[in-house]
Protein backbone atom coordinates (compact mmCIF):
# COMPACT_ATOMS: atom_id res chain seq x y z
CA UNK A 1 0.00 0.00 0.00
CA UNK A 2 3.05 2.40 0.93
CA UNK A 3 4.67 2.11 -2.36
CA UNK A 4 1.28 2.07 -4.51
CA UNK A 5 0.78 5.75 -2.07
CA UNK A 6 5.31 6.77 -3.59
CA UNK A 7 3.69 5.99 -6.85
CA UNK A 8 0.59 7.94 -7.31
CA UNK A 9 2.98 10.47 -5.51
CA UNK A 10 5.17 10.83 -8.13
CA UNK A 11 2.96 10.27 -11.02
CA UNK A 12 1.43 13.57 -9.97
CA UNK A 13 4.90 15.15 -9.38
CA UNK A 14 5.37 14.20 -12.87
CA UNK A 15 2.15 15.65 -13.93
CA UNK A 16 2.87 19.04 -12.01
CA UNK A 17 6.09 19.17 -13.66
CA UNK A 18 5.00 18.86 -17.40
CA UNK A 19 2.63 21.77 -16.39
CA UNK A 20 4.62 24.17 -14.86
CA UNK A 21 7.43 23.41 -17.86
CA UNK A 22 5.14 24.13 -20.89
CA UNK A 23 2.80 26.74 -19.55
CA UNK A 24 3.59 29.95 -20.70
CA UNK A 25 4.23 31.77 -24.44
CA UNK A 26 5.56 29.91 -27.53
CA UNK A 27 6.11 30.29 -31.28
CA UNK A 28 4.82 27.13 -33.30
CA UNK A 29 8.10 26.36 -35.37
CA UNK A 30 7.71 23.23 -37.21
CA UNK A 31 4.70 20.90 -37.88
CA UNK A 32 4.49 17.68 -39.38
CA UNK A 33 0.93 16.18 -40.34
CA UNK A 34 -0.32 13.26 -42.62
CA UNK A 35 -3.53 15.52 -42.78
CA UNK A 36 -4.69 15.73 -46.61
CA UNK A 37 -5.75 19.53 -45.98
CA UNK A 38 -2.62 19.88 -44.29
CA UNK A 39 -0.68 18.47 -47.16
CA UNK A 40 -2.14 20.96 -49.96
CA UNK A 41 -1.99 24.40 -47.81
CA UNK A 42 1.45 23.60 -45.97
CA UNK A 43 3.26 25.67 -48.50
CA UNK A 44 0.89 28.99 -47.16
CA UNK A 45 1.50 28.40 -43.71
CA UNK A 46 3.43 30.57 -41.32
CA UNK A 47 4.53 31.01 -37.97
CA UNK A 48 1.57 30.10 -35.73
CA UNK A 49 1.64 31.55 -31.79
CA UNK A 50 -0.06 29.70 -28.77
CA UNK A 51 -0.07 30.48 -24.84
CA UNK A 52 -0.35 27.44 -22.34
CA UNK A 53 -1.77 28.05 -19.30
CA UNK A 54 -1.85 25.49 -16.33
CA UNK A 55 -5.54 25.36 -14.83
CA UNK A 56 -4.99 23.05 -11.58
CA UNK A 57 -5.89 19.43 -11.63
CA UNK A 58 -3.65 19.08 -14.33
CA UNK A 59 -5.55 20.85 -17.18
CA UNK A 60 -4.51 23.06 -19.97
CA UNK A 61 -6.00 25.97 -21.57
CA UNK A 62 -4.01 26.43 -25.05
CA UNK A 63 -4.57 29.60 -27.01
CA UNK A 64 -3.50 29.99 -30.55
CA UNK A 65 -2.98 32.67 -33.31
CA UNK A 66 -2.89 31.39 -36.44
CA UNK A 67 -2.35 33.47 -39.47
CA UNK A 68 -4.27 32.65 -42.43
CA UNK A 69 -5.48 34.44 -45.65
CA UNK A 70 -8.52 35.60 -44.17
CA UNK A 71 -6.49 36.93 -41.34
CA UNK A 72 -5.68 36.08 -37.85
CA UNK A 73 -7.95 33.19 -36.60
CA UNK A 74 -7.88 32.98 -32.42
CA UNK A 75 -9.13 30.14 -30.41
CA UNK A 76 -9.00 28.35 -27.72
CA UNK A 77 -9.09 24.66 -26.24
CA UNK A 78 -9.29 22.95 -22.88
CA UNK A 79 -7.20 20.08 -22.64
CA UNK A 80 -8.04 17.70 -20.02
CA UNK A 81 -4.89 15.27 -18.08
CA UNK A 82 -5.55 11.16 -18.78
CA UNK A 83 -3.45 10.62 -15.93
CA UNK A 84 -0.60 9.90 -18.29
CA UNK A 85 2.35 11.97 -17.36
CA UNK A 86 2.33 14.77 -20.33
CA UNK A 87 -0.93 13.42 -21.79
CA UNK A 88 -3.86 15.42 -22.44
CA UNK A 89 -7.43 14.99 -24.46
CA UNK A 90 -10.50 16.99 -25.83
CA UNK A 91 -13.13 16.13 -27.33
CA UNK A 92 -13.82 19.34 -28.73
CA UNK A 93 -14.18 19.68 -32.91
CA UNK A 94 -13.11 15.97 -33.02
CA UNK A 95 -11.46 14.15 -30.61
CA UNK A 96 -8.29 14.92 -29.87
CA UNK A 97 -5.11 13.52 -27.55
CA UNK A 98 -2.12 15.60 -27.35
CA UNK A 99 1.43 14.40 -25.59
CA UNK A 100 4.42 16.09 -24.55
CA UNK A 101 7.14 14.14 -26.81
CA UNK A 102 9.74 15.95 -25.87
CA UNK A 103 10.77 19.47 -24.08
CA UNK A 104 13.57 20.99 -21.94
CA UNK A 105 10.50 23.75 -20.58
CA UNK A 106 13.05 26.63 -21.17
CA UNK A 107 13.57 26.93 -24.85
CA UNK A 108 11.46 23.89 -26.57
CA UNK A 109 8.80 21.47 -26.66
CA UNK A 110 7.88 19.16 -29.33
CA UNK A 111 4.16 17.98 -28.83
CA UNK A 112 2.48 15.04 -30.84
CA UNK A 113 -1.66 15.31 -31.45
CA UNK A 114 -3.58 12.87 -32.82
CA UNK A 115 -7.36 13.28 -33.72
CA UNK A 116 -10.66 11.53 -35.61
CA UNK A 117 -12.10 13.29 -38.19
CA UNK A 118 -14.51 11.68 -40.77
CA UNK A 119 -13.29 8.75 -39.31
CA UNK A 120 -10.10 9.24 -40.12
CA UNK A 121 -7.21 9.37 -37.23
CA UNK A 122 -4.91 12.36 -37.99
CA UNK A 123 -1.31 13.06 -37.04
CA UNK A 124 0.44 16.20 -36.49
CA UNK A 125 3.75 16.80 -34.55
CA UNK A 126 4.82 20.26 -33.54
CA UNK A 127 7.76 22.11 -32.44
CA UNK A 128 7.29 24.74 -30.01
CA UNK A 129 9.85 27.52 -29.10
CA UNK A 130 10.20 30.05 -26.37
CA UNK A 131 11.54 32.25 -29.81
CA UNK A 132 11.16 32.75 -33.26
CA UNK A 133 14.18 30.60 -33.97
CA UNK A 134 15.53 27.39 -32.67
CA UNK A 135 18.88 25.54 -32.79
CA UNK A 136 20.64 23.38 -35.15
CA UNK A 137 20.64 20.52 -32.63
CA UNK A 138 16.55 21.21 -31.64
CA UNK A 139 15.86 20.97 -35.40
CA UNK A 140 17.47 17.93 -35.89
CA UNK A 141 16.06 16.70 -32.73
CA UNK A 142 12.49 17.50 -34.22
CA UNK A 143 13.61 15.81 -37.72
CA UNK A 144 14.56 12.35 -35.37
CA UNK A 145 11.19 12.97 -34.08
CA UNK A 146 9.38 12.59 -37.60
CA UNK A 147 11.27 10.16 -38.41
CA UNK A 148 10.25 7.66 -35.32
CA UNK A 149 6.52 9.15 -35.73
CA UNK A 150 6.85 7.48 -39.54
CA UNK A 151 6.23 11.24 -41.02
CA UNK A 152 8.22 11.40 -44.57
CA UNK A 153 9.90 14.67 -45.55
CA UNK A 154 7.16 16.35 -47.62
CA UNK A 155 5.18 16.22 -44.58
CA UNK A 156 7.32 18.20 -42.71
CA UNK A 157 7.07 22.51 -42.54
CA UNK A 158 9.90 24.53 -41.11
CA UNK A 159 6.90 27.87 -40.77
CA UNK A 160 8.51 31.29 -41.68
CA UNK A 161 8.15 34.00 -39.48
CA UNK A 162 5.49 36.62 -39.18
CA UNK A 163 4.88 39.52 -37.40
CA UNK A 164 0.83 40.22 -38.41
CA UNK A 165 -0.39 37.65 -36.15
CA UNK A 166 0.06 37.07 -32.15
CA UNK A 167 -1.73 36.21 -28.98
CA UNK A 168 -0.66 40.17 -27.96
CA UNK A 169 -3.41 42.04 -29.75
CA UNK A 170 -6.39 43.12 -28.12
Amino acid sequence: MRTMGLSLSLALLCLLRVEAEIAGKWHIIALASDSESYLQKKDELKMAMATIADLGEGNLKVSFAIPSPEGCKKSEVILQATGIPGEYYSSERGNKTVQVVDTDGKTYAVIFASRVKDGRTLHMLRLYSRTREVSPKITALFKKLVKEKSFTDEMIRMLPSQEECSLDEA
